[in-house]
């Protein structure tokens, strides 16, 4: 605090015009797995025409070598400082608005699709988007590259940071190359197998097509989004969101009803806006990066490929990718159930997940968010933070949970319908149906992806990977039984059930984990007082 206070006092004092920077250095010992002399280094900037007083804390743990920041962005945003909740409301209120864009992407399709085409292309751009969910390999590379950046980030190791990202570019570079020729080429396969009706293959199978097409820039984009949020950034991706969202439905518009494209304008209007934002996304993060350095790079190049952090980022990639992947396979499952139930129900399916997916997206994205949250932190050695920053994660989604569940039980009807014709009743009864026995749960599954975020963001891989695939085999054998004897009634079923037994186990996970980052951070703290006493 004196040094903090004499910093600030002594930037005040300077004249008016000058930027002065006030440096203090303080070499203090401490042992991690030896003795090593750190150099604290705070340094206060002010600048007299914005009157603001900006503040880096910049230690490092490695050799005693200090670290400084040239020009960084004031985008980004240091998650180890400040209020628990306040710094993690301001870094997760702007994922909810992205949440809201991001489903505007695929509600947009569907909802063009079956207003100015009809039910069965409805049922066609829903039936293609469950075999889409697999491509969330995209997911895996953004969480392996996000958590590790967020790590090196929080520890001020601004070198590895980047040489996590240009590894994860390579990488996710040839990893979509093999799935963009296996789902060109296996596409078909895939519907057949899921017994996709006759009526609707041609349109599934032109959606699917182009969907694959652009899922370069599905991956990049995400990556870009994963980099974002590692530095604490959660505006900029907003920003792009909500621009290439918005412009979707326009183009979507455009071309299905002025130009009469049919499935083939949603798609095509959803690889041009993807494609723009993924663009400019990546150039936005590279020069973002140019501009943090650190006070020994100086002419020295940073490594563009590190086997040591691809070796780190796959132990957080692998187990999201799995995850993801697995959670789309029960999908598709659970999807080829849903088929031999016919077009109806197909189609007030695909209207309801749509609703129920923005749901579940705004969940997920907030346990990103707490990801990133408690990577940082971890990073810092600062382990008390983690806790209180779920604590303060479940008091907002709980919040945002009271509107949405009332909204859904209310005016379930009515949102159905937006993705509907007025002669598809048999649809939204089946729509409606889905929201109904779903939404009271929103309460628990958020619980479970709030908690689930803290492990991925510690790096407790197993036991996430432990809860996902209980909740995901729980909701595929459930709605292969409940189907038999209670039709497509018994499939929403599975989803509670699945979701409750989850949510225990990932909280009693959780907690355990804490506790023993807690352990052990005591037991550090007091070996390093031994050291210097």
């Amino acid at each position: 605090d004196s040094y903090l206070g004499c910093a600030r006092q002594s930037a005040d004092e300077r004249s008016e015009g000058a930027i002065p920077v006030r440096r203090l250095r303080a070499d203090v010992l401490c042992k991690s797995e030896h003795l090593v002399l750190l150099s604290f280094n705070t340094s206060y900037i002010m600048e007299t025409r914005s009157r603001r007083i900006y503040a880096n804390y910049l230690m490092r743990k490695e050799g005693g070598e200090a670290y400084r920041t040239y020009g960084a962005a004031t985008m980004n945003k240091d998650l180890t400082v400040g209020k628990p909740e306040r710094v993690l409301w301001r870094y997760c209120i702007p994922l909810l608005g992205s949440v809201i864009f991001q489903q505007l992407y695929n509600i947009a399709d569907s909802l063009v699709a079956g207003k100015y085409v009809g039910k069965n292309a409805l049922a066609a751009v829903g039936n293609s988007y469950e075999i889409t969910l697999i491509y969330m390999f995209a997911f895996g590379c953004n969480m392996g590259c996000s958590v590790i950046a967020a790590q090196f980030f929080g520890a001020k190791n601004y070198r590895k940071m980047k040489t996590t990202v240009y590894t994860t570019f390579i990488y996710s570079a040839v990893l979509c190359l093999i799935l963009t020729l296996t789902g060109l080429f296996a596409g078909g396969a895939l519907l057949h197998l899921i017994h996709t009706p006759a009526d609707i293959f041609a349109d599934s199978k032109l959606y699917l097509d182009v969907y694959t097409g652009g899922l370069v820039f599905l991956f990049f984009y995400n990556i870009a989004t994963g980099i974002f949020s590692a530095l604490g950034d959660s505006k900029t991706p907003f920003i792009f969101l909500a621009f290439s969202s918005v412009s979707n439905v326009f183009v979507d518009i455009l071309f299905v009803k002025s130009f009469h494209m049919g499935v083939a304008g949603v798609a095509w209007a959803t690889f041009i806006c993807q494609s723009v934002s993924c663009i400019l996304s990546v150039i936005v993060v590279l020069l973002r990066l140019r501009k943090i350095k650190d006070e020994h790079e100086g002419h020295q190049k940073v490594p563009v490929f590190s086997g040591e952090i691809f070796g780190k980022m796959l132990k957080i990639a692998i187990p999201s990718t799995l995850q993801q992947g697995f959670v789309s396979i029960g999908n598709i499952i659970i999807q080829s159930i849903i088929n031999s139930f016919g077009s109806d129900v197909i189609a007030g399916y695909a209207a309801a997940v749509k609703l129920n997916n923005m749901v579940i997206t705004t969940f997920t994205m907030l346990g990103n968010g707490v990801s990133n949250f408690a990577a940082q932190n971890l990073g810092a050695q600062k382990i008390e933070r983690i806790s209180q920053g779920c604590k303060a994660a479940l008091k907002l989604i709980f919040l945002t949970c009271v509107p949405v569940v009332i909204l859904y039980l209310l005016c379930s009807g009515s949102l159905v319908q937006l993705f509907m014709d007025e002669n598809s009743i048999e649809a939204k009864k089946v729509g409606v149906e889905f929201l109904h026995i779903l939404a009271p749960f929103y309460f628990v599954v958020s619980v479970k992806l709030i908690t689930d975020g803290v492990l991925r963001g510690v790096g407790a891989m197993k036991q996430f990977m432990v809860t996902t695939f209980l909740d995901l085999f729980l909701r595929v054998i459930l709605a292969a039984l409940f189907s038999r004897e209670w039709g497509s009634t018994g499939i929403w079923l599975a989803w509670p059930v699945g979701w409750t037994i989850g949510t225990t186990l990932s909280v009693i996970l959780y907690r355990s984990i804490v506790k023993k980052l807690k352990s052990a951070n005591i037991k550090n703290e007091i070996e390093a007082k031994e050291v210097t006493e």
